[in-house]
């Protein structure tokens, strides 16, 4: 049984910030979220998680069946942090430590570090870094093997010249790991509980120590300052950008797309620079996606086209439809096949019928557009009476002409024709013509309005 064990009770005062350290976002999800989510991937059967500064921030954001938390009052060390969940794995569990500040580690590097220590040694994940400042390093002895961790302060002049690091991340059997941290000192430059120490009790012990090396130099990267969390926002950017391209999206950019979410795409699906995800987006096959569209908790179908500056929310587009530039759907709105939505349109709690049209300057709100209706520049559904929101119904074939007011409740039947520059207030029947503005009068003898002199 795998049991993982959490540290995520820094303070991490270089954030300059009062949100703890691990609630700080990759992707918009906590960091410690990420890791919680690598360890639900390596099936553990418990994830018991340390927290301290901002405990009860920390332990709300990760609260769910499978997470345990325990609270590290004083922060003494990884040592200590580990002490303080360790007594609460089984003994016969492997335990495996994580670090929630440590956000990219994949769960296919940690299958390795698990199944090694399933053997009943300890196991160490390490890496080679060609400038490993500030890391721990891991000493071997003649034969190559585990010697001990010297961590960077601690460290000889010699010993600062081995680029073999000790990620933090170590595994070993529960009834061994909580016997050896009990016997680690503070007895170092820092004054702390080092977990590492766990190491070198189990040489004492004539136990051999695995070493498991990655080459995924920026999986093992931590958070300790808002220029590591850009660089490692960068990274995990990259890395789903390239996902997507393996999976035969076309991505202009891969430096310029922020997936803050979930997004499934189909192949031959074109995104352009700028393109901001959030929530769950599915993008189906063909559709292009231009530059600087934010897409939100939305399908866009088949062949669909949203241009760009358009900002999608809630919403679904239909396969063939043409979005934008520079439009908005809010939450409801649902185009049919073929539907165009086109620049400066916004759209919410709406259906638009196949090849329906609002092509630019509208406002169409709790709406229902019938199949090949056309809604005129200008034109807006006045909705909301202060108080309640009311109905649009537009039928088939409607047509709208521009800067029309659509004062609802209102129903307007198939083939119903609104001419331009009317308020309709009351229900207009199929195939009628809708005229609603005052009569025009040009008066003569008229004089134009001057500015005083100054």
């Amino acid at each position: 049984m795998l049991e993982v064990i959490v540290l995520a009770a820094g303070r991490g005062t270089r954030m300059r910030s009062a949100l703890p350290k691990v609630l700080h976002p990759i992707g918009k999800k906590p960091m410690v979220s990420h890791v919680i989510d690598t360890a639900r991937e390596l099936n553990a059967a418990k994830i018991h998680v340390v927290v301290g500064h901002g405990g009860d921030a920390v332990s709300d954001a990760i609260a769910a069946d499978d997470v345990s938390t325990y609270s590290q009052i004083e922060q003494l060390g990884t040592g200590h942090a580990t002490l303080t969940a360790a007594p609460f794995c089984s003994p016969e569990s492997t335990v495996l430590v994580l670090f929630g500040d440590v956000p990219l580690l994949s769960s296919d590097v940690l299958v390795d570090v698990v199944h090694s220590a399933s053997s009943g040694n300890p196991v160490l994940l390490a890496a080679t870094l060609d400038d490993p400042t500030g890391y721990g390093r891991v000493v071997r002895n003649a034969a190559g093997d585990f010697a001990k961790v010297v961590e960077h302060k601690d460290s000889t002049a010699t010993e600062r010249e081995i680029v073999e690091i000790n990620t933090g991340v170590l595994a070993a059997k529960g009834a061994d790991l909580l016997g050896w941290l009990r016997r680690v000192t503070n007895d170092n430059v820092q004054g702390e509980y080092y977990l590492p120490d766990v190491l070198g009790l189990a040489i004492e012990d004539g136990v051999l120590v695995n070493v498991v090396v990655t080459d995924r130099a920026d999986e093992i990267l931590g958070v300790n300052d808002r220029l590591q969390l850009e660089h490692i926002e960068r990274s995990f950017q990259r890395k789903q950008a390239q996902a997507l391209m393996s999976a035969g999206v076309h991505v202009a950019d891969s430096s310029r797309l922020d997936i803050r979410g979930s997004l499934s795409c189909s192949e031959d699906v074109f995104i352009d620079v700028n393109v901001l995800i959030e929530g769950d987006v599915v993008i189906g096959r063909g559709a292009v996606i231009e530059a600087n569209c934010v897409l939100k908790d939305c399908v866009i179908g088949e062949g669909a086209q949203v241009r760009a500056f358009t900002h999608i929310e809630g919403a679904r587009v239909g396969p063939d439809c043409q979005v934008g530039p520079y439009a908005r759907l809010r939450p409801g709105a649902d185009l049919g096949v073929g539907a165009k939505v086109g620049n400066f349109v916004e759209v919410k709690n709406s259906t638009f019928g196949d090849g329906a049209k609002a092509n630019h300057l509208a406002y169409v709100g709790d709406a229902s557009v019938g199949a090949g209706s056309n809604i005129g520049a200008g034109t807006i559904t006045c909705n909301y009476d202060g108080a309640n929101k009311h109905r649009t119904e537009l039928g088939d074939h409607v047509f709208i002409g521009s800067n029309s007011t659509l004062v609802a409740p209102i129903q307007i039947e198939d083939n119903g024709f609104v001419a331009a520059g009317s308020t309709i207030t009351s229900k207009v029947g199929s195939s009628q013509l809708a005229v609603g503005r005052a009569k025009q009068r040009n008066i003569e003898g008229w004089s134009r309005p001057e500015k005083p002199e100054k």
